[in-house]
């Protein structure tokens, strides 16, 4: 059912839709981030796909790469039983994505989300405020490059010892790098 609704996106918004597949049971979508909006509505709209559930947006910081970000919404109808993901590509330089709020109102609480934790901003909504990081923080705290031992306005320095340092950059240190894994790409394409 589900690959029928790749089809059905990729027939109506053939300019829209960079990628489709399906891997473990999830369809995904990479569409570009011009199209959101009307791709988002024909989800939610059209009767054979009924997608009025959504579930969560999130965001991926893959740094080393162009672009940068991903916004990763999950969907779900509740009268077809089937999830639809849709991914968006964000580049670093201009994080910006039309606001599906109007789509969806459930979706406040997760732009609100990608804001305060990766930067990314929604256009067509309300101002935003942060989330989870109270107003005077400074950056984004899920970016990859956000150092690990980050001090902010607020927060007097502690005098603690290093008793144990995870994983990611010290202080000082360049941001992490790793190596590129294997893209959806390379999986077989349904457009």
């Amino acid at each position: 059912m589900s690959e029928f609704a790749l089809q059905r996106i990729a027939e109506r918004f053939p300019d829209a839709v960079v990628q489709g597949y399906s891997l473990h049971g999830d369809e995904t979508l990479v569409i570009e981030r011009a199209h959101l909006l009307e791709v988002a509505r024909f989800c939610k709209d059209d009767p054979e796909l009924d997608l009025k559930l959504p579930l969560s947006v999130t965001c991926v910081d893959f740094i080393d790469e162009k672009p940068r970000f991903e916004l990763v919404y999950t969907l779900y109808s509740i009268t077809k039983k089937h999830h639809l993901r849709l991914k968006v590509r964000v580049p670093e330089e201009d994080p910006v994505v039309a606001s599906v709020i109007s789509v969806w109102r459930g979706m406040d609480y997760w732009e609100r989300y990608c804001w305060d934790m990766y930067g990314v901003r929604f256009e067509g909504r309300g101002p935003v405020k942060r989330l989870w990081m109270y107003e005077e923080f400074e950056g984004h705290p899920l970016r990859k490059d956000y150092p690990l031992r980050g001090r902010q306005p607020l927060i007097p320095e502690a005098d603690v010892q290093d008793i144990y340092r995870g994983p990611g950059p010290g202080p000082g240190s360049p941001p992490a790098s790793r190596p590129n894994p294997p893209r959806p790409s390379q999986l077989p394409v349904i457009k």
